[in-house]
C-alpha cells in the first residue's frame, strides 16, 4: 500500500478547494509587447478620435466598422455553452450540466480552451454571426429541477458551479487576461431559474438570499478574472427588470478590471410602454436607464442598430443621458476589443489561429474522456462492469439507442456515435447486438375516406396527404412518446420527421428543431375509438386552429378547428415494446437507453411539469426488465428525472446527459470497465415533483430547497455517484485553514473518488443550511492505495448574511466538518469550535431597511425607486415581517417609516409585539401617495414597547415600507 499526501490548493477568491488545479498551467500565449498599458493607450487614442454618432454605434450588438480609424466590424454573442454553436460543425461536448458533472475543473479548463481555440479559428473567414465575445457561461443555479434551462447550468450548489464556471471562462480566455483568446460573459444576471412569464416575473431575493445563494455564482468567474462581464436576465428581481439592475454597484465592484455587459436579445424592447414589462414611457427612457445601470452594449433588433441609436440619440437630447455616459460605455467596449488583439494587425497571440483546429483529432479524444466523465453510476447491484470479452447476445434498445440529439446551444455534430454503435463497437465482431427503438410504427387511416395519410419518400420528404388506400412503406410512421401526451411522427419513408411549415405538414426534418419547435402531436382518442392529431407545436398565434384535418380538394393536411378534425384509425404495425422485448429475452444482456427530447421536454421557453419519464419509456423498461433480468438502464437527459420505480427494481441505472458525437464511446468504455465511472450529481434529484414549492418561490432557505435545506427524504442526494471500486475514509485532521482526511481505495479497481468537504453550523442567531459544499477534490487511487487529501476551509467560508448590521459575519459556534463522498454519505466527522461573533440584538433605534426582516408572510419585495433599492410591499390582509430579538431597552414611545401607498384611500401600519397576531404597540395611518415610489413619512406613538422582544411590522393590504425606526 502507498501513501501520498493531494493538497487542493485554494485561489485568492471567495471560493476554494480544486480550483487551483485548473488554474496553475501555463497561459497559452505570453503577453504581447502592447500588455495592458498599451490596450489603455489604444483606447484613449480611439476614444478621442471617435465622433458622438460613432461611438453611439458601436453601443448595438452589431458593431459597424469605421475604416477611417481601421476599426473592423464586431460583434457580441457568439454561444459557446459546451462547443461552438450556430456556426456549422464544431466539437459538442456534453452539455453544460454535463460538464459540471465530472467535478473535474482541471478537465472543464481544458474543454473551455478547446471551445476557444474553435472559436477563434473561425476568425480569418468571420462568418455571419461570429464573434470573439462569447456567451458562455451560464452560472444561473439549478435551484429547481423543472426549469426548462437545467441543462445549460452547472448545479443547484453556488460553490461549485463558482468553481466549474470560472475552469470553463479561464479556457475561454486563454488565461491571460491582457492576452484574450476570447471574452466569456457569465449569464443570466440575476435569479432567472424559471421560462414561465420568464419577462414578467420577478425573483424576490431577500438580502441572504441574495448575499449567500445567488450573487457567489456570478462573482466567482468575474473575480478571478476569468469572466469579463455579465448577461443581464429577462425577468425582474425585487420588482426591477434585470436589464435596469444597477451593475455599477454590484458586479462593477467584483474586480478591478473592466468590463463589457450586454443585455439579453431583445430584453430592451420589453422595458417601455409598448413592451411586456411597461417600465417606462419610452425606449429612449429605457436606454438611458440601461447604460446608467452599467449595461454597455444592446443586444436587440437583431443586426439593425438604428432603433438604438434613435433612441441613445432622443435620450442625449432629453438630458437623459450625457456624452460621458455614452463614452464610458464605448471604452469598455474598446478596452475587452484591444485585450482581444482586434486593433492589432496580426489580431494579437491567437491571431495565428484556424479553422484546422475545429474537431481536431485531439478535440474528438478530449471530447470523449469529458463525456465518459461525466457519466453518472446511479445505482448497481453488480450487472455492471459488463464482461466483454464474456458476452456474446447483447440488446441494445430503447428510443435513444441508436440516435444522438443536440439542444438550441448545441453545435452541428461532426459525426454521431450512437450507444448503439459504441457497444457494438467496443463488442467487435464475435459478438450478435440486437436492438429495437421499441416504438410502434403505425398507419393512420381516415374514418370516413378509408384513404391513408401519406408521406414524401425522398431525401426532402414531402407534404403529407391522404391518398393511399393501402398502408405502404410511404404510409408508415414510428411514433415516439415524450411524455405529458406529446409525440413525434417519424416517417418510415425517408426517416425524417414530421412538422409544421407554411400551412402544410412535411417529413423533412432530422430531429425536432426550432425556436417554435413544429414538430409535436397529441392523439386525442374519440368516444368511437378514432383518434384526432392536435398539433402541440410552441407557436401560440394559432388559436382554436389546431387540430389535423384533410383538405376536401386533395387530401393535403392542414389546420383546423376541433369540430373540423380528421378522424382516423390507428393501425399499429409494428409492436414496438415486442419487438425491444423479444430482442431482450434472446440477449444475455439488455440495455435499455431512454430520456429527453432537448427541444421537447424542457428548454428555454418551456419548463418541466412532469419529472418522470415518459409513460411509454418507462413501460419499455418494465417490460424489458420482465423479459431480461440482466437489464441496465441508461438514461439520456438533461435534468433529475423521478426514478423511484427504477431505483428500486432495475438491477444498474446509468446517467448521461446529452453528450455531444462521443456519447456512445464514453457510455460504452464506463459500461464495460474500461472508464471507472467517476461522475456526480450536481443537483437534488426528488422522489416527486411535490417534493417542490412553486417554481416562481425564490426563497432556499423558507421554501426548503436543494440540499442545504431541503429535509425530505430524496433519491439521489447532491454529489451523489458510484463507482466499481470502494472508498475507505479515515478521521479528519483540522488543520489550521484546511482539513487533511486519508482515502483508501478497498476496491480491486484504480477508481477516481470525489472527496467532499461540508460544514454545519450548531447555533446560530438564523436557520442555516443543513450542509454547505466548502471544498472538493478529485482523486484516482489504485487498489490499496491511500492518499491524504487536504481540503481548504478559511475562516470566511463560515460566514453568513447578517441582516442586522448588513455584513457579513462567522458566528461563535460549533461546526460540524463533515467529508464524504456525497451530501448524503458522509464518511467522516469532526467538530470545529469557532471563537467568532455573537450578533447582538436588533437596535431598531437605528433606522432598519424593511428587506432585512427575519421572516415574513403575505409580502413581495419590490423596487423603492426605478433605479435602486428594495421596499417590502404587502400583497393581501394579514401580511407581516418580523425582526427577531429586537432590545427596545426601557421603551420605544415612537414608530417612524418610510412608506408609499399607490392605491386610493387610507391604509394602515401597525406594529405588534412577540407573533403577528399578538399585542398592537402602535398603528399609524398611511394614506395614499399616489404613486408607489412617492414614499412620505408616518408616525405612530408606542405603548408597551420594552425589552428584548419580536417586533413585527404588519403593513395592510397595498402599503409599501422601505425603512422604519423605534425611538
Amino acid at each position: 500500500m502507498k501513501r501520498r499526501t493531494v493538497l487542493a490548493a485554494p485561489l485568492a477568491l471567495p471560493l476554494a478547494g480544486p480550483l487551483a488545479a485548473a488554474f496553475t498551467g501555463t497561459a497559452a500565449a505570453a503577453a504581447t509587447p502592447t500588455g495592458a498599458a498599451g490596450a489603455a493607450g489604444k483606447v484613449r487614442k480611439l476614444l478621442a478620435e471617435l465622433t458622438l454618432d460613432e461611438k453611439i454605434s458601436l453601443l448595438h450588438q452589431w458593431q459597424p466598422a469605421i475604416p477611417r480609424l481601421g476599426m473592423k466590424a464586431f460583434r457580441t454573442g457568439t454561444e459557446a455553452l459546451h462547443g461552438l454553436a450556430w456556426l456549422g460543425p464544431a466539437t459538442v461536448f456534453p452539455q453544460a450540466v454535463g460538464l459540471a458533472a465530472t467535478w473535474n475543473p482541471a478537465l472543464i479548463r481544458e474543454v473551455g480552451e478547446a471551445v476557444g481555440d474553435e472559436v477563434r479559428g473561425l476568425q480569418h473567414e468571420r462568418p455571419a454571426g461570429w464573434g470573439l465575445n462569447v456567451w458562455a457561461p451560464v452560472v444561473n443555479l439549478l435551484r429547481d429541477p423543472r426549469w426548462g434551462r437545467n441543462e445549460e447550468g452547472y448545479s443547484e450548489d453556488p460553490y461549485l458551479t463558482g468553481v466549474i464556471s470560472t475552469a470553463y471562462a479561464r479556457g475561454l480566455t486563454g488565461g491571460d487576461p491582457d492576452n484574450l483568446k476570447t471574452a466569456p460573459l457569465v449569464k443570466h444576471y440575476l435569479a432567472n431559474n424559471n421560462e414561465v412569464r420568464r419577462d414578467q416575473t420577478s425573483s424576490d431575493l431577500r438580502p441572504r438570499v441574495l448575499k449567500e445563494y445567488e450573487e457567489p455564482a456570478y462573482r466567482a468567474a468575474i473575480s478571478a478574472d476569468a469572466a469579463c462581464g455579465v448577461m443581464t436576465a429577462y425577468n425582474l428581481v425585487n420588482g426591477r427588470p434585470c436589464t435596469v439592475t444597477d451593475l455599477n454597484a454590484s458586479v462593477r465592484t467584483w474586480t478591478d478590471r473592466t468590463l463589457l455587459n450586454v443585455t439579453d436579445a431583445w430584453a430592451p424592447n420589453n422595458l417601455p410602454a409598448t413592451g411586456s414589462q411597461k417600465y417606462f414611457d419610452t425606449l429612449a427612457e429605457a436606454d438611458a436607464a440601461i447604460l446608467r445601470a452599467g449595461v454597455d452594449s444592446f443586444t436587440t433588433d437583431d443586426t439593425d442598430g438604428g432603433p438604438t441609436a434613435a433612441a441613445v440619440r432622443e435620450a442625449l437630447a432629453q438630458g437623459l443621458l450625457t456624452e460621458a455616459d455614452v463614452d464610458t460605455a464605448v471604452r469598455h467596449i474598446l478596452d475587452i476589443r484591444a485585450r482581444l488583439g482586434d486593433f492589432a494587425d496580426d489580431g494579437g497571440p491567437y491571431g495565428h489561429l484556424d479553422k484546422s483546429v475545429i474537431d481536431s483529432p485531439a478535440h474528438r479524444r478530449l471530447a470523449r474522456r469529458t463525456a465518459a466523465e461525466a457519466i453518472v453510476l446511479l445505482k448497481n447491484d453488480g450487472a455492471l462492469p459488463l464482461d466483454a470479452e464474456a458476452l456474446r447476445r447483447v440488446a441494445v434498445v430503447g428510443p435513444l439507442a441508436d440516435t444522438l440529439y443536440t439542444d438550441w446551444y448545441s453545435g452541428s455534430l461532426p459525426y454521431a456515435i450512437t450507444p448503439l454503435k459504441g457497444i457494438a463497437d467496443h463488442l467487435g465482431a464475435g459478438a450478435e447486438v440486437a436492438t429495437s427503438e421499441g416504438v410502434d410504427r403505425i398507419a393512420l387511416k381516415n374514418a370516413a375516406t378509408g384513404r391513408y395519410v401519406s408521406a414524401g419518400s425522398g431525401a426532402e420528404g414531402a407534404a403529407l396527404a391522404e391518398s393511399a388506400t393501402e398502408a405502404g412503406e410511404t404510409e408508415q410512421f414510428d411514433v415516439f412518446g415524450w411524455g405529458e401526451g406529446i409525440v413525434t411522427l417519424r416517417a418510415l419513408a425517408n426517416g425524417k420527421v414530421v412538422g409544421l411549415r407554411d400551412g402544410r405538414f412535411y417529413n423533412d426534418q432530422d430531429q425536432p428543431n426550432g425556436w417554435f419547435v413544429s414538430q409535436l402531436f397529441r392523439p386525442e382518442e374519440q368516444d368511437d375509438g378514432t383518434v384526432v392529431l392536435r398539433y402541440a407545436g410552441y407557436e401560440n398565434w394559432l388559436g382554436d386552429a389546431v387540430y389535423l384535418r384533410a383538405r376536401d380538394e386533395d387530401g393535403g393536411l392542414v389546420l383546423g378547428t376541433a369540430a373540423e378534425a380528421s378522424r382516423y384509425v390507428v393501425e399499429t404495425l409494428r409492436d414496438g415494446i415486442g419487438e425491444a422485448v423479444a430482442a431482450a429475452r434472446a440477449a444475455e444482456v439488455a440495455i435499455v437507453v431512454v430520456g429527453s427530447m432537448p427541444f421537447i421536454n424542457a428548454r428555454e421557453t418551456d419548463d418541466r411539469e412532469d419529472m418522470g419519464l415518459a409513460d411509454t419509456q418507462s413501460a419499455l423498461v418494465r417490460a424489458v426488465l420482465a423479459a431480461n433480468p440482466r437489464t441496465v438502464v441508461v438514461v439520456e437527459n438533461s435534468y433529475p428525472t423521478t426514478l423511484t420505480w427504477e431505483q428500486e427494481h432495475v438491477p444498474a441505472l446509468v446517467w448521461t446527459t446529452h453528450a455531444g458525437q462521443e456519447t456512445g464511446r464514453a457510455l460504452a468504455d464506463v459500461l464495460f470497465g474500461d472508464v471507472n465511472p467517476a461522475g456526480r450529481l450536481t443537483q437534488t434529484w426528488y422522489r416527486s415533483a411535490a417534493d417542490l414549492p412553486p417554481i416562481l418561490e425564490y426563497d432556499n432557505i423558507k421554501y426548503e430547497r436543494t440540499y442545504q435545506y431541503f429535509t425530505g427524504d430524496v433519491l439521489y442526494p447532491f454529489g451523489h455517484g458510484l463507482s466499481y471500486t470502494a472508498f475507505r475514509y479515515g478521521r479528519p485532521r483540522l488543520l489550521r485553514g484546511a482539513v487533511a482526511v486519508a482515502v483508501t481505495n478497498t476496491g480491486r479497481r484504480t477508481g477516481a473518488e470525489v472527496v467532499q468537504l461540508y460544514t454545519r453550523q450548531r447555533d446560530s442567531r438564523v436557520k442555516q443550511p443543513l450542509k454547505k459544499l466548502q471544498a472538493f477534490a478529485k482523486v484516482s487511487l489504485r487498489p490499496g492505495e491511500t492518499r491524504t487529501v487536504t481540503l481548504p476551509l478559511a475562516r470566511e467560508a463560515l460566514a453568513h448574511w447578517d441582516v442586522t448590521r448588513e455584513r457579513r459575519v462567522v458566528e461563535r459556534s460549533t461546526y460540524d466538518v463533515l467529508v464524504g463522498a456525497s451530501s448524503g454519505d458522509i464518511r467522516a466527522r469532526a467538530e470545529l469550535a469557532v471563537d467568532g461573533e455573537t450578533v447582538p440584538p436588533r437596535d431598531l433605534a437605528r433606522t432598519t431597511r424593511a428587506e432585512n426582516f427575519d421572516d415574513y408572510a403575505g409580502v413581495r419585495l419590490v423596487d423603492e425607486s426605478k433605479p435602486r433599492g428594495t421596499a417590502v410591499g404587502a400583497e393581501s390582509a394579514g401580511a407581516w415581517l418580523l425582526f427577531a430579538d429586537a432590545d427596545l431597552r426601557r421603551g420605544a414611545r415612537r414608530l417612524t417609516a418610510r412608506v408609499a401607498k399607490e392605491s386610493p384611500g387610507t391604509g394602515t401600519l401597525q406594529l405588534r409585539l412577540d407573533a403577528p397576531d399578538g399585542p398592537v404597540a402602535g398603528e399609524a395611518a398611511v394614506p395614499s401617495t399616489g404613486s408607489r415610489y412617492a414614499y412620505g413619512e408616518v408616525t405612530a406613538a408606542l405603548r408597551g414597547a420594552a425589552g428584548r422582544r419580536d417586533v413585527y411590522l404588519v403593513p395592510g393590504e397595498g402599503v409599501r415600507v422601505a425603512d422604519f425606526s423605534l425611538r
